[in-house]
């Protein structure tokens, strides 16, 4: 497996140095062929990820994690859209992001580059071995890919498929690597690799996330957990606040940016509550709530002090009557995990506060977290949604995915 490994990075440092310097017209048209590619072979895709949902289902997987394996049509044509997205969305490498001249005439700028090679450990949901591939090729990144046991037959497909439209378009095809195994000692070895792999990002669960964080040997960007919470103001629209909440739970519980807690003033908490629960049992949401969540209905389960800190990717919610402002966001900054996180209130000044004071990579005011997204945010795509600081927090996209170098340009400057 150590061989195997290396030789993968080995081929992936080489081609990263050939795609650098690839023009955006070239990265383009492998973007857009790979588009063509995956919809005109979307009956082999939804063939093979038939044997991964099969296998799944076998092993017991929950229904969130089967959803989040599945590709349909519609998932196959976002796919495909969001590499179109990609390939039509201004190139970073090369662009000069800054430039000024010092007193002794020396013009000093910076400029984006890519990061080299990129590597990615996710679990399930395979489009993102798509949106991964499109983000590191636009960027001028290779990309090692190491998807779950789960989706190796779904990933295997995709990657055949992107590798043609990297070939048949004059980029090596070693920009795209894949780890085809499912032996855990893989992503061990993959994490020793800092001589070719610059990055790592993990996506999945937080035991995969900690495992990549203690192991690796290269910076990680990791995709922390999803614990986002949606705080009903004293000053909301309750029909919005409704609306807003349903769909941050319901619209697609099993994704990281789904609503796992419910905070409510205590000021609209006896009109708001009934209606809102009533609407979410329809739903078949599990509800657990603080004692006076249950004085208001009685039938919500009783919220643990472990319940605040969960994220359930499922149809569960926490629910907590706060007093104020400052205890939602004090319950945010405490319990959340710093991804997303919105207030539904018509007060401007709170709505202010609430934006400045939440320490989360997305912050919302009267809309739903669903749209923590890179697809969303016209990214085209994301590597992942970072919950950490440095040096990209929130919807990783093309940007992210490079650092930038000092220029310097001057006409025989010679230190005295």
């Amino acid at each position: 497996m150590k061989e195997y490994v290396l030789e993968i990075a080995k081929r992936a440092k080489e081609a990263s140095m050939v795609l650098a310097n690839v023009s955006t017209d070239v990265k383009n048209k492998a973007l857009n062929l790979m588009a063509d590619l995956i919809e005109e072979n979307a009956e082999k895709i939804k063939l093979e990820n038939s044997k991964d949902l099969k296998a799944g289902e076998e092993a017991g997987l929950s229904k969130a994690m089967l959803d989040r394996l599945l590709l349909d049509d519609r998932r196959i044509r976002a796919m495909a859209v969001g590499l179109r997205e990609i390939a039509a969305l201004p190139d970073p490498v090369g662009e000069i992001v800054k430039m000024w001249k010092r007193p002794n005439g020396l013009m000093i700028g910076k400029m984006r580059v890519p990061l080299g090679v990129v590597g990615i450990i996710y679990e399930s949901r395979p489009n993102v071995t798509a949106d991964a591939t499109g983000l590191c090729v636009k960027s001028g990144n290779a990309v090692i890919l190491r998807g779950g046991s789960e989706a190796i037959n779904s990933n295997r497909i995709i990657v055949d498929i992107l590798k043609e439209a990297c070939e048949k378009t004059g980029i090596p095809s070693d920009v795209v690597s894949f780890i085809d195994s499912t032996d855990r000692s893989a992503v061990y070895e993959m994490l020793k690799l800092d001589e070719f792999i610059d990055i790592v990002i993990p996506r999945g669960g937080e035991g995969l996330i900690r495992f990549v964080a203690e192991n690796a040997r290269m910076p990680v960007v990791y995709h922390y957990k999803g614990v986002c919470h949606t705080f009903v103001d004293k000053y909301a629209d309750l029909k919005m606040a409704e609306e807003i909440c349903f769909n941050a739970k319901v619209q697609r519980p099993g994704v990281c940016n789904a609503m796992e807690t419910m905070l409510v003033h205590r000021d609209v908490a006896k009109e708001f509550l009934p209606v809102m629960c009533n609407r979410f049992k329809d739903a078949g949401v599990e509800l657990r709530g603080c004692e006076t969540t249950k004085s208001i209905v009685p039938w919500v389960k009783e919220a643990r002090e472990e319940d605040w800190y969960e994220e359930y990717l499922d149809l569960i919610l926490s629910i907590k009557v706060v007093n104020s402002i400052d205890e939602a966001i004090g319950h945010i900054n405490r319990y959340g995990s710093h991804h997303s996180d919105a207030i539904v209130t018509e007060n401007y000044e709170r709505a202010m506060r609430f934006l400045k004071e939440v320490d989360s990579a997305a912050v919302y005011v009267n809309a739903s977290t669903r749209f923590t997204d890179g697809f969303e945010f016209g990214l085209g795509a994301e590597m992942g949604i970072s919950t950490q600081k440095l040096h990209v927090r929130g919807p990783m996209g093309l940007e992210d995915l490079t650092c930038c170098k000092y220029v310097i340009l001057g006409c025989g400057h010679i230190r005295e």
